[in-house]
């Protein structure tokens, strides 16, 4: 009420050159706050983001280690448990041997198996985790979790189940780079760096799409598939390539982890294992702070979940047509056989949930953000974000609340 009647009374000015001058005098202080806000979007960036990821210490989880030593001799000392297969269909595209990633220089390996078989045991030593949506549609159930460990960004896990849908062909729906940049339109760029024929691993190059305030960002990413039975742990994560250059723009997001669990599931149409159980397990550090990430997420989750499914079926139309599958496709199909019995037997090691440096105990400083630039920053969302992820009045609300976090921290 306030506002109107102070609107009210501008109008009432009796020249039209006071009413613009109150007028402008009225809107300084959000122009203000907006221009402080796109500046803060713009620029922001902490000073831990600019570490590189190998001077990490090699104490922490596998996604931040360093895991090319130790494998000079790989097929001379494959574990017993794990047999090398290499039987895919055969395909008409060859690879330059440029592209050929040797075995002993493998940047996804058994430790981080291990680690993402603890994710799906919830045996990792993380927090507990805290559900935050539940849908459906006839085709597909959707499950989400999120977590906040001590330190690094926060956590998110998945469980969505696919009606009329194969392990295998989830498996390669999620491998194929060439088909995603026809149904997730934030990926705006895919390009395979490196590849071991012998164990399928991968070194793929991504760009993502982010709004206009922030640079896109881009991705260097290790990825792997273990086969136990009819169950699939694909691994990705975000790994060093010194032979691509840093540069400003697209800004490299360096923790990246991102890894699936797909296995057949009962089916709720009839009970029959003609279903698809899909578990992700997720995190990166986007160089933006964590609270308006999370915000982000939440708001737009289920709007992102929703666009998988269409294509999905698309791919299953493209499969069924004959056409040859991509090389990526092919990949996909190169997995490491694994008893994950005897796997999770030998391994008497937990992963700690902990994903940043040792030497960074406390939260890091990008986080406390002062009352003005949380506001600012949030009026710049809600001027600029589109497709309905984040409404404006959600951002507002939730920007007053990080001030008083802000104050208290």
């Amino acid at each position: 009420m306030g506002l109107v009647a102070a609107l009210l009374e501008i109008l009432q000015r009796p020249t039209f050159g006071e009413v613009i001058l109150e007028l402008g005098m009225f809107m300084a202080p959000i122009w203000i706050a907006v221009l402080v806000g796109v500046l803060v979007g713009w620029s922001w960036k902490p000073n831990w983001a600019n570490l590189a990821i190998d001077s990490v210490p090699t104490t922490h989880v596998p996604s931040l280690q360093n895991l090319s030593s130790g494998f000079s001799t790989l097929k001379l000392q494959i574990p017993s448990w794990i047999k090398e297969t290499h039987s895919p269909p055969s395909i008409s595209s060859s690879t330059s041997s440029s592209l050929h990633l040797e075995a002993e220089k493998l940047v996804v390996t058994d430790a981080d198996l291990r680690y993402l078989d603890g994710l799906v045991e919830e045996k990792d030593g993380g927090p507990a985790w805290i559900q935050m949506m539940d849908r459906s549609t006839p085709n597909m159930s959707y499950q989400a979790w999120r977590r906040d460990p001590e330190t690094g960004p926060p956590q998110y896990r998945s469980r969505t189940v696919y009606e009329d849908a194969t392990p295998e062909m989830l498996r390669d729906f999620f491998w194929e780079d060439e088909f995603r940049l026809k149904w997730d339109d934030m990926l705006i760029h895919a390009e395979t760096l490196e590849e071991c024929p012998t164990t399928g691993t991968m070194v793929v190059q991504w760009v993502r799409k982010f709004p206009f305030f922030c640079s896109d960002r881009e991705y260097i990413i290790g990825r792997r598939i273990w086969e136990s039975g009819r169950t699939y742990y694909c691994v990705t994560k975000g790994v060093p390539c010194p032979s691509v250059p840093r540069r400003n723009k697209p800004r490299r997001v360096d923790l990246y982890y991102s890894s699936w669990f797909i296995r057949a599931a009962e089916s709720k149409r009839d009970g029959r294992m003609t279903a698809c159980e899909v578990l992700l397990f997720h995190y990166e550090d986007m160089g933006i702070p964590w609270e308006i990430a999370k915000l982000g997420v939440r708001q737009g989750m289920w709007g992102a979940v929703r666009k998988i499914d269409p294509g999905l079926r698309a791919y299953q139309r493209h499969r069924a047509s004959g056409d040859p599958i991509s090389r990526c496709a092919f990949m996909a199909q190169v997995n490491t056989k694994v008893d994950i019995e005897n796997l999770r037997s030998m391994g008497s090691e937990t992963y700690l949930s902990e994903i940043e440096r040792e030497d960074s105990p406390e939260k890091p400083a990008g986080r406390i953000i002062p009352r003005f630039l949380v506001v600012g920053g949030a009026i710049a969302l809600a001027c600029s974000l589109d497709r309905g992820l984040l409404t404006k009045a959600v951002i507002f609300g939730v920007a007053r609340r990080f001030a008083g976090i802000g104050k208290r921290l």
